[in-house]
Formats: structure tokens, sequence, C-alpha cells
């Protein structure tokens, strides 16, 4: 089952949200809650409203144990841009930029795979040459 929740015109970055959605991707969500919450970036809280809405999303849809569930996929946009002017010398005024994000995060059922069992080495030594 796949769930997924997004979050728009968030005020960071792309660029610095990617940098914690690079270290989220593909882990459970069990770990993702433990690392965002102890990671010192600004854009860490927005992600984790946003794992706590998918999985809410998940449990809606009646997927009740959230342990098996991680992280498939998280994109990170460009929102729309704000416009601000710094008015300089001279009648002059400079363009700033204000960036924001658009977040999409989906959660998918992960099934651990079975381990398989060690291969035992030959009990006879290999002929020395």
């Amino acid at each position: 089952m796949v769930t997924s929740a997004t979050l728009r015109n968030v005020r960071i970055s792309p660029r610095k949200v990617r940098l914690v959605a690079d270290l989220i991707r593909g882990k459970s969500v069990d770990d993702v809650t433990v690392i965002l919450t102890h990671l010192p970036k600004g854009s860490a809280l927005p992600l984790l409203i946003l794992l706590r809405s998918a999985v809410a999303n998940a449990k809606q849809r009646g997927k009740d144990d959230t342990a098996l569930l991680r992280i498939s996929k998280i994109t990170v946009d460009m929102a729309p841009r704000l416009k601000r002017f710094m008015p300089h010398a001279m009648g002059r005024a400079t363009t700033i930029l204000k960036h924001a994000s658009h977040i999409t995060l989906t959660l998918d059922e992960h099934t651990p795979k079975p381990k398989k069992p060690a291969k035992k080495k030959s009990e006879t030594p290999a002929p020395k040459a």
C-alpha cells in the first residue's frame, strides 16, 4: 500500500531541505522519527510534521502496523519565489529572492526479506600447490 502526504509553500530553500531529504530517503518510519527529532537543521521540523501526516494517512487507509512503513520516495521542488527589494545608493535597488519549497513524501510497506542460511565452509582443506 502506497500512502503520500504533501507540504506546500514551506519558507525554506529547496537546497536546504534536500540535504535532510537525502538523509532520510529509504529508511523506516521509526528510524526517521529518531533522526529528525535530534537533527539540528531548520527543515527537520517541517519534515517531521509531514512524516506524521503521512503515517496518519496510512492509518486512515487501514494500515495499523507502522513499523513496516518506509520512505519510498521524497521529492523537494521549488515553490514560487517572493521578490523583495533592498534600496541602495543613488536610487538603485537590488532584488532579494525569498525561496520556498513544495515537499512530497511517499510511504510504502516494506516486507523484510527472509535471511538466507549461512553457507558452511568445507571441512576438508584445499590442496596446496
